[in-house]
């Protein structure tokens, strides 16, 4: 995994006589450093002793040619490595104006500097190439042209106003304050030279993308982390710069169109490039089998292996695997809703649902589904009518942890896989998914025992799921209420409310209705019931409500004369408002009739 690890002063890593160069591949994470991170780099290479410790890089040997230079892919330390030499070009331009000042030995030194940053017998082969969005690359030419490093490089529009310039006005303003008030400018700007010369980097080279992986999951000294995602991107794009340099900002662009389907959030890219190998696992793995091993790449893609798999089926056609991540994003942005074009709102509000339950699991069945439907002969009926079997499946599972998480994934593979060794088609596939899923779910009498319980404790996230979609048959269209919205704080408008209190200190109102004015007992019976479905119900205004009396919870209104207790047309509460007081044997008998509909809504 490891081929070597050094310890090397900035000196030696940046030798001014080897012909290394440092390579960030194109399209990685621009630079992002900004004064926080400028200041902390100046100020720990000044204020500590030489020898200064500053972290660590991880690079992958990609020369081609090794007459000429040695070329190393920075895939971890990319910030670093462009800070220190923004950091060394500044103190070569500062020390240059004092050139004519300069002894022999210090001449000398100042040409050893500059040749940290441009290799030795060449005029503009820099040793660190930036990468290349936001005018990275351009804007660092730009600025070693300004500071006559490298010969003549235009400039960039705007180049002032960005990161690289603004890093180089840093440090200046930093050199020359540290020098102002010194009595000899020439040997404090060289004991700052010889600080950065001795300062450390442990330098790590590895053969691949998924072994440099492996290792930001240990190594704790680096910046912004790249992710799994962000090397395959790398990967994908730099093997597509060997194959078709030509057309390299095409090939971003799709890139850029596949996060654009999924979104920014990195959880659900991970877990698209899972699902999307673990849905399409049999055609992913032919061109590799040399063997009778049935899954080359692997018999499923976890957050361990994605990279490892991905590197191997992009080094195998990565034109092709863009083309087909590219649609295969397209497709998975209908699930995730990024996508409504056409859209009825019975398929919408049915992934809404799916996703609400915390179905997301089997979006790597929805994904084969949806993307082989015409061949499967899979309507807009039939999608429907699965995404209703897998929420009554996910209801159940989330309540009775039947059957466990680390067999969902296994559980939708099996099911791609038999719905292509079997070719069905059409109400076939349906009628298969049901049958798997009831084999797989909790048995009826195990799911209704769960029911009549605690089911807050045991999972508040469903039983509010279930609570609203109850309030919501209620609903016509002249009394719509989103039960999901948020407020400004994130947090949902619509909570679950526990009509007989849950909070530790029992109000002396509700101690004589259900217990008759004994403490310990209507301690008991909160223990028992409270958290049942025959004490719960939801509402708008949780935090109006709380401790009141059970009337006043029933009657409160607002400063405009709307109800906002559980007269607020709810279905949900059209039973518990004709109640006139609220007992022990009101909850058993509410959490009966609750379940049996339960039991109703979410059969298989």
């Amino acid at each position: 995994m490891i081929n070597n690890v050094n310890k090397y002063p900035i000196s030696q890593l940046l030798d001014p006589e080897s012909n290394l160069v440092f390579e960030i591949p194109k399209y990685q994470r621009e630079y992002t450093w900004s004064s926080s991170q400028w200041e902390n780099l100046f100020d720990d290479i000044t204020d500590n002793d030489h020898g200064y410790f500053l972290g660590s890089i991880i690079c992958i040997n990609t020369t081609n040619d090794t007459i000429n230079e040695l070329k190393l892919e920075v895939v971890d330390g990319q910030q670093r490595l462009t800070t220190l030499s923004i950091l060394l070009a500044t103190l070569y331009s500062t020390l240059n104006l004092y050139v004519n000042d300069l002894d022999d030995d210090q001449r000398s030194d100042l040409l050893q500097l500059k040749r940290k940053l441009i290799l030795k017998k060449t005029k503009d082969k820099i040793r660190v190439i930036p990468q290349t969005q936001n005018h990275n690359l351009d804007d660092y030419k730009g600025l070693l042209s300004d500071l006559k490093i490298i010969s003549n490089y235009p400039k960039p529009p705007f180049a002032g106003n960005r990161r690289i310039f603004k890093a180089f006005n840093y440090f200046q303003k930093r050199i020359n304050k540290y020098i102002e008030d010194s009595a000899d400018k020439m040997s404090t700007l060289f004991e700052i030279l010889e600080k950065i010369n001795s300062a450390v980097i442990v330098m790590i080279e590895v053969s691949n993308h998924a072994d440099a992986y492996t290792l930001f999951e240990s190594l704790n000294n680096r910046g912004t982390p790249l992710t799994a995602v962000d090397l395959i991107k790398n990967l994908l794009l730099s093997r597509l710069d060997v194959t078709d340099s030509g057309n390299i900002d095409y090939y971003f662009e799709k890139w850029t169109q596949i996060l654009n389907y999924i979104g920014d959030d990195y959880s659900v890219q991970e877990r698209f490039f899972r699902h999307n190998y673990n849905a399409f696992r049999n055609a992913l793995n032919e061109p590799f089998k040399r063997d009778d091993r049935s899954y080359p790449l692997g018999a499923i893609a976890t957050r361990s292996n994605l990279l490892n798999i991905y590197e191997k089926i992009i080094k195998n056609d990565p034109q092709e695997f863009l083309e087909t991540i590219l649609n295969n994003a397209s497709i998975y942005s209908t699930i995730l809703l990024r996508n409504q074009d056409q859209m009825s709102e019975s398929l919408k509000n049915s992934y809404l649902d799916l996703e609400r339950i915390q179905g997301t699991p089997s979006y790597l069945l929805l994904l084969y589904l949806l993307k082989q439907s015409d061949d499967l002969l899979l309507t807009e009926d039939h999608i429907i009518k699965i995404n209703k079997l897998l929420i009554n499946f996910f209801v159940r599972r989330n309540l009775t942890d039947i059957p466990a998480t680390r067999d969902l994934t296994r559980i939708f593979m099996s099911l791609v896989e038999e719905i292509e060794d079997k070719h069905l088609t059409g109400e076939d596939v349906y009628i298969k998914i049901r049958q798997r899923l009831i084999e797989s779910s909790a048995s009826d009498s195990t799911f209704k025992e769960r029911l009549s319980g605690q089911v807050y404790i045991d999972n508040s996230g469903a039983t509010r799921f279930i609570l609203c979609m109850i309030a919501k048959q209620g609903m016509t269209l002249e009394n719509q209420i989103d039960l999901w919205k948020y407020n400004r704080s994130k947090q949902y408008v619509w909570t679950i409310e526990h009509i007989f209190p849950q909070g530790e200190n029992i109000p002396d109102s509700w101690v004589d209705m259900i217990a008759n004015g004994d403490k310990d007992l209507a301690k008991e019976y909160q223990s028992k019931y409270a958290h049942t479905f025959g004490n719960l119900t939801i509402t708008g205004y949780n935090s109006t409500l709380s401790n009141r009396s059970f009337e006043e919870k029933k009657e409160r209104k607002d400063n405009n004369g709307n109800y906002v207790g559980y007269r607020n047309g709810l279905n949900l509460n059209a039973d518990v408002v004709t109640e006139e007081k609220w007992t022990v044997d009101i909850i058993t008998k509410r959490t009966q009739r609750m379940v049996d509909k339960i039991m109703t809504m979410f059969s298989l």
